[in-house]
C-alpha cells in the first residue's frame, strides 16, 4: 500500500503544481459548457433534490453518531504520522495507538481541570459584573432610551387601537436540567470517539487494502490510492499547521494580556486558541469576550479597550501574513465558501459542526479533484 502511494506522489504534487492547476480548470469550464447545453429534466432535479434533502435529514438526527465519527476521522488524520514514527523505532502501532491515545485524554483532562477554577471564578461574578457593565454604559443606555420613547410614540400615533394582547411565559428548563439530559449522550459520544480513534490509528491501512481490492479495475485502484494519499497528505499537514499556528497565537495573545494586567492570562490564550479553529466568526467571538472581561477586570473603559485591540492586532497579523505561507495554495479555500460552511454545519451540528465544517472543505474539495465529473466543484470551492 505504502509502496503503490509513493508511486502516486507525482500525481500528489501535481494538484500544487500552476500547470496542472490550469489544466483542472480548463477541464471544469470545458464540463460546465457541457451540462448548459444539456436539456434539464425537471423530474431528475426533484429526485436529486429530495435526496439532497433526505440526506441532510438523516445527518441532522444522526449527530450524535455521526460527529464522533468525522472527529474520529480528522484527529487520525493528526496522530498518524506520530503512529509511523513510533512504528519505526519498533513500537507496535497496537501500542502506539494506546499510548497516543491516552496521552490525548490526559492532556484534555488536565486542561479542563486546570481551567474550570478560573471559568467558574467569571461565572460567580457574571451576575455582579453584569450589574457593573450596566452601571458603565448608563450614559449611552439613556440616549438609547430615549430614541427608543420617541420611536414608540410615533408608532402609537401610526397605529389604530388594537385589543390587548395577553402575554404568554414561556417556561424553559434551567441548566442544571439540560445538562444532565445531555450528560448520557455526551458520555456515548466521547466512548464512541475514543473506541473509533484507537482503530483508526492501530489498524492503520487495513481500510484502504480492502477498499483497494474491491476495486475492478487497475485505474480504479490507482484513483483509490491518489485520493487517499492526497486526503491524508494535506488533511495532516492542514490540521498540523493550524494546531501550530493557533496554539502560537493564543500564547501570543495572553501572554501580551498577561504583561498588561489582565486576571487569567492562561484561560484567555485557551480561549484564544481554541477559538480560532473556526475562521472568522472565532476571532470575532473572541474580542467580543476579551472585550467584556477586559470591562469587568478595569475601571478605565479606554484601558480596558486595550486588550481587545491586541488581540485584534494578532489576529490580523497571523491571517494576514502567517497562514497564507504554510498552507499554500492547494489548501486556499473560497471565503465565501467557508462562511456558508460554517453556517450550515453550525446549523446541523452546533458548535462542534463549527469545528469540523473547516477540515471537511478541504477533503471534499481533494476528492472533486480526481473525479471527473465533480472537478467543477472542486475549482468553485477553491
Amino acid at each position: 500500500m505504502e509502496l503503490a502511494a509513493a508511486k502516486l506522489q507525482s500525481k500528489d504534487d501535481a494538484i500544487d503544481d500552476p500547470g496542472e492547476s490550469t489544466n483542472i480548470t480548463l477541464r471544469a469550464r470545458a464540463r460546465i459548457a457541457a451540462l448548459l447545453q444539456k436539456p434539464f429534466a425537471v423530474r431528475s432535479i426533484s429526485l436529486t433534490g429530495l435526496f439532497i434533502l433526505a440526506l441532510f435529514y438523516t445527518m441532522y438526527f444522526m449527530r450524535s453518531i455521526l460527529l464522533p465519527i468525522v472527529l474520529a476521522l480528522l484527529l487520525s488524520y493528526l496522530l498518524r504520522p506520530i503512529v509511523r514514527m513510533l512504528a519505526r523505532v519498533k513500537i507496535p502501532k497496537l501500542l502506539g495507538a494506546a499510548l497516543i491515545l491516552i496521552v490525548l485524554i490526559i492532556s484534555i483532562g488536565s486542561g479542563v481541570s486546570a481551567l474550570a477554577v478560573p471559568m467558574a471564578g467569571w461565572l460567580e461574578k457574571a451576575p455582579a459584573g453584569l450589574q457593573e457593565l450596566e452601571q458603565k454604559f448608563t450614559p449611552m443606555k439613556k440616549s438609547m432610551t430615549k430614541v427608543a420613547a420617541a420611536s414608540g410614540e410615533i408608532e402609537k400615533l401610526a397605529t389604530p387601537d388594537s385589543p390587548t394582547k395577553t402575554a404568554v411565559e414561556v417556561k424553559r428548563h434551567p441548566i442544571t436540567e439540560i445538562l444532565y439530559m445531555r450528560t448520557p449522550e455526551f458520555i456515548a459520544s466521547a466512548l464512541l470517539f475514543s473506541i473509533l480513534l484507537y482503530f483508526l490509528l492501530a489498524y492503520d491501512g487495513v481500510f484502504s487494502a480492502k477498499l483497494l481490492k474491491l476495486m475492478p479495475t487497475l485505474s480504479d485502484k490507482k484513483r483509490v490510492i491518489s485520493i487517499a494519499h492526497d486526503i491524508e497528505s494535506h488533511i495532516s499537514r492542514y490540521l498540523l499547521t493550524v494546531t501550530v499556528i493557533n496554539a502560537c497565537l493564543g500564547l501570543a495573545v495572553g501572554t501580551t494580556v498577561g504583561l498588561l494586567g489582565l486576571p487569567n492570562p492562561v484561560m484567555w490564550g485557551v480561549v484564544v486558541a481554541v477559538l480560532n479553529f473556526v475562521p472568522y466568526l472565532g476571532a470575532l467571538t473572541g474580542i467580543i469576550c476579551m472585550t467584556v472581561g477586559a470591562i469587568l477586570s478595569f475601571n478605565s473603559l479606554s484601558y480596558a479597550l486595550i486588550f481587545p485591540g491586541v488581540y485584534l492586532l494578532f489576529s490580523i497579523l497571523e491571517g494576514n501574513f502567517v497562514t497564507p505561507w504554510p498552507m499554500g495554495r492547494s489548501l486556499t479555500l473560497n471565503p465565501v465558501i467557508i462562511l456558508l460552511s460554517l453556517t450550515f454545519w453550525g446549523w446541523m451540528w452546533g458548535i462542534p459542526g463549527v469545528i469540523v465544517a473547516v477540515p471537511v472543505l478541504p477533503t471534499f474539495k481533494i476528492f472533486c479533484a480526481h473525479i471527473k465529473p465533480m472537478e467543477p466543484l472542486a475549482e468553485f470551492l477553491s
